[in-house]
């Protein structure tokens, strides 16, 4: 080691030994379970080279951001998820938000439209617009975007087993507004692996389901080229309960696993890489949440570039959208969630993210109201033009801190693809039930945590009062599903019936060959045939997905 650290290490261990034997220090732990140290110093970091490891922003390894400018060239998206009751409702919410500066849309949607039911069907009772809009056909997604031209904004749409289907919809409202799809921008999720397992809106098994999700990668890559087709998401996981850590390693391993599938799809990697975008949970620890980003942006450029040989630079960035922990947020005294969603959205701002939005401090009871989406909204206004975090790239660098928590995630984030490698892949640990089960254990040892007092939620285990809830809550309305409901009937009535049974036969004849589905999927929107009959084809030809057991 070089005189300068050895000295520095000297000093450092006279400091702690003399601090520690005046009081005993608590020591404290990272979300993962390893040790804090109580002061990080430049021989921490003796083992790093900063071209290297950390270099510039916008060239390789990125860990610094993958622009150059960053936010001095232009800010983050901001682009609060949103969407309830009827598609009228949701265009009503929609452009007040826009009103209200918001600068991306992003579209909740319904449970039976998750799992592709129509809004009629006996499965779809009672949750039809509860947790999202209900699409049940063209006509809906017209009206959602009724008066938003298409080209003017970017839209988020978190939809997975009948994704392809969704962004068939869009693909045709766009059309109808005369926009051809080479000028769309957005996303669709269209991350199925994760649903098997914590999310739960699976339809069909992983080999169809991943047929779906390259059709879609081809598809894209010729005619939508702005688009982002698939946002694997790590939010999901994160909010079930797995670390910093897993939800980075175990997304990834997921993004292998849709990365191998096109190659062996026939695709070029370069083709469809720059295309692959990210949701992560933003939660509450600042510093690890920055160093999360940092290093997840390194190991990312490193399996594009040295793993899969991808050639262009747009391929190893790691460009993600980010949510702030709706799992993090209470109940109890819910103003709270206020200071929460503040702080974990300056985490996502230091870590460098793209697009994010912010929870509502409502949310652990109802729906966001008008209201509390607007304050949600105006904590990321202020962190853009009050707070002074977009002066400079990367402000965080440098700290022995976040570089020390840097490195240490970046090996951890390594050693756990390399398990799954060795497992044979993401499909394979997760038919062997171990990704649930890892998540499930760590879920549990938090909770335990928590109910023991050890680890403090304030106001929930601690800080406790006694108080009635004195904010105005978002009340579903039962009329939003019986005109949902009504309105699909007559839509079913009206249409021309040859044309849809004709393009449902396409859609059959394809899906039971190999050809592609998106064409058809586009068709038979157009024709107005219903997200459910579409999928019930699917569903005769593919089969349902039945869930594993968890290994013990």
């Amino acid at each position: 080691m070089d005189d300068r650290y050895e000295k520095i290490r000297d000093e450092k261990r006279r400091w702690a030994e003399n601090l520690l034997n005046k009081r005993p220090v608590e020591r404290h732990y990272t979300d993962w379970f390893d040790p804090i140290e109580v002061l990080y110093s430049p021989d921490d970091l003796t083992d790093t080279n900063y071209l290297s490891d950390s270099g510039f922003p916008g060239e390789y390894p990125f860990v610094r951001g993958i622009h150059p400018d960053m936010y001095l060239g232009r800010t983050w998206t901001m682009r609060q998820y949103s969407g309830f009751g009827t598609a009228k409702e949701t265009n009503k919410r929609y452009k007040y938000l826009l009103e209200q500066g918001q600068t991306g849309l992003s579209i909740a949607f319904d449970l039976p439209t998750q799992i592709g039911y129509d809004s009629d069907h006996p499965m779809s009772q009672g949750e039809v617009g509860k947790a999202g809009v209900a699409v049940d056909s063209l006509q809906d997604m017209e009206t959602i975007f009724d008066g938003i031209p298409l080209d003017k904004i970017s839209t988020s749409m978190t939809i997975n087993a009948p994704a392809a289907i969704l962004l068939a919809m869009y693909i045709a409202v766009a059309e109808n507004q005369g926009i051809h799809s080479e000028r769309l921008r957005g996303t669709i999720q269209n991350d199925i692996l994760k649903e098997y397992t914590v999310r739960g809106t699976y339809i069909f098994p992983p080999k169809p389901s991943i047929r779906l999700i390259t059709d879609t990668f081809a598809f894209c890559s010729k005619h939508v080229p702005l688009w982002n087709m698939i946002n694997v998401a790590g939010y999901h996981m994160r909010e079930a309960g797995c670390s910093a850590v897993q939800e980075i390693a175990f997304s990834f391993s997921n993004a292998i696993a849709y990365i191998e599938a096109g190659l062996k799809a026939g695709l070029d990697v370069d083709s469809f890489a720059p295309r692959i975008s990210w949701i992560f949970n933003t939660h509450n620890k600042i510093f690890e949440e920055v160093a999360k980003y940092r290093a997840a942006r390194k190991v990312w450029a490193d399996i594009l570039r040295y793993r899969f040989k991808a050639k262009d630079p747009r391929s190893w960035m790691l460009r993600f959208h980010t949510q702030t922990s709706g799992v993090s947020l209470t109940a109890q005294q819910p103003e709270n969630n206020i200071v929460r969603v503040a702080y974990q959205a300056l985490a996502a701002v230091l870590g460098g993210a793209q697009s994010i939005a912010a929870c509502s401090f409502d949310e652990a009871l109802a729906l966001p109201t008008e209201k509390s989406v607007r304050l949600s909204l105006r904590t990321q206004q202020i962190l853009e033009h009050e707070a002074g975090v977009t002066d400079t790239v990367d402000p965080l660098g440098g700290s022995y801190y976040i570089e020390s928590l840097t490195k240490e995630m970046i090996h951890e984030i390594e050693e756990l693809i390399a398990t799954i490698d060795d497992m044979g892949g993401a499909v394979a640990a997760i038919e062997k039930g171990f990704v649930q089960k890892e998540i499930e254990n760590r879920a549990y040892s938090i909770q335990k945590e928590i109910e023991e007092g050890k680890r403090i939620v304030v106001g929930m285990n601690e800080y406790k009062v006694k108080e009635d809830v004195d904010i105005a809550l978002f009340k579903s309305k039962p009329e939003h599903a019986r005109s949902q409901i009504e309105k699909l009937q007559t839509l079913k009535k009206t249409r021309d019936q040859a044309r849809v049974q004709s393009a449902l036969e396409a859609v059959r004849r394809a899906a039971e060959g190999e050809e592609s589905l998106m064409p058809h999927f586009i068709e038979a929107v157009k024709a107005y045939a219903t997200l459910g009959e579409i999928c019930g084809v699917l569903r005769e030809l593919f089969g349902e997905y039945r869930h594993v057991q968890t290994i013990r």
